[in-house]
């Protein structure tokens, strides 16, 4: 949800000083309040944590600032209707001090960003999951746009086997860039969403959950790609956090057949794949998190034939990874 790392192009600079003259000029109640800046390896936001019970978020590029716009008017919505916590805004900040976007301050959540490989209980962590994803379907979103990774799976795929030709360059890896290919053309190959598209959080990884110290999800955050969109979107949980038997768990609560099984597992890959070689040497956990779904998708596909590898769809240049 937030970063210390200034990754992408357009990146505008945000310090404690600057978070504390917005304060002190648009929230005079909380001025003299200590101000420490969170550190996460996002990309889009920086957090900064002010006093005990808040936080203040500035977006880092101008895309990101529709982010903030977005969940000022979303959140408060969906809040009341999901069974975990979302951040609550407690201030809607406008540009000013030579800074150029909104900016939101929010109640401070508590919990920690659940690590795929020291889960306390990933089968529960699972069924939280499900039922989080299940309640956000249900929600009516009258007037919402499509998700931030909108459109069909074969949207994706010049950037997806662009990013593996990549990869494949890179031989300290060690990626199998021809079993990505084979499980990239079988997400391919899966029968496209053909049903009204359902609400969606679009952006389920490891670093936008917060869970307790028993491992059961607690809240639920950074919804700058909210929108509508394909059901299998969010099931990228499956691969980017949760192991095997909890993977399953996750699928058979929420009732998700092959296709779109399918789908999600490509969807997360793609991300995964393009991550890899833009985030390697810029941001570890980005990085980290995109090898851990490459791991867990060639695992569950080991035995997905190499002719697989064949066909394709082009006609789309990647989006700058989140």
């Amino acid at each position: 949800m937030s970063t210390g790392q200034q990754t992408h192009p357009g990146t505008h600079p945000v310090d404690d000083d600057l978070v504390r003259r917005l304060i002190a000029g648009q929230f005079p109640q909380w001025a003299g309040l200590a101000v420490q800046r969170v550190p996460s390896g996002g990309t889009v936001n920086a957090m900064f944590r002010l006093g005990d019970g808040m936080v203040v978020r500035l977006p880092l590029t101008e895309g990101g600032a529709s982010d903030v716009s977005l969940e000022q008017e979303w959140l408060p919505r969906l809040a009341p209707q999901l069974p975990t916590a979302v951040p609550e805004v407690l201030g809607a900040g406008r540009p000013a001090e030579g800074y150029p976007w909104p900016w939101s301050v929010y109640r401070w959540l508590e919990g920690e960003i659940p690590e795929p490989e020291a889960l306390s209980d990933p089968v529960r962590l699972a069924e939280d999951l499900a039922g989080f994803v299940a309640a956000m379907r249900s929600i009516p979103l009258p007037g919402a746009a499509r998700a931030h990774r909108g459109g069909p799976v074969a949207s994706l795929d010049s950037g997806t086997r662009a990013a593996i030709e990549e990869l494949r360059g890179i031989p300290a890896e060690g990626i199998d860039c021809d079993a990505l290919t084979a499980v990239w053309a079988d997400a391919l190959r899966a029968p496209d969403w053909d049903e009204p598209p359902v609400p969606l959080h679009a952006d389920l990884m490891p670093g936008n959950l917060l869970v307790d110290g028993s491992g059961r999800l607690t809240a639920v955050i950074d919804f700058g790609c909210m929108g509508l969109g394909d059901p299998a979107y969010d099931l990228f949980p499956a691969w980017n956090l949760l192991p095997a038997g909890a993977r399953e768990v996750f699928r058979e609560t929420l009732g998700v057949d092959d296709a779109a099984w399918r789908r999600g597992r490509g969807r997360t890959l793609s991300q995964a794949v393009i991550a890899l070689p833009y985030y390697r040497k810029t941001n570890p956990a980005m990085a980290r998190n995109a090898r851990h779904v490459i791991r867990a998708v060639l695992g569950e596909t080991s035995e997905l034939p190499a002719h697989a590898a064949a066909g394709g769809v082009g006609g789309w240049s990647p989006p700058t990874p989140r």
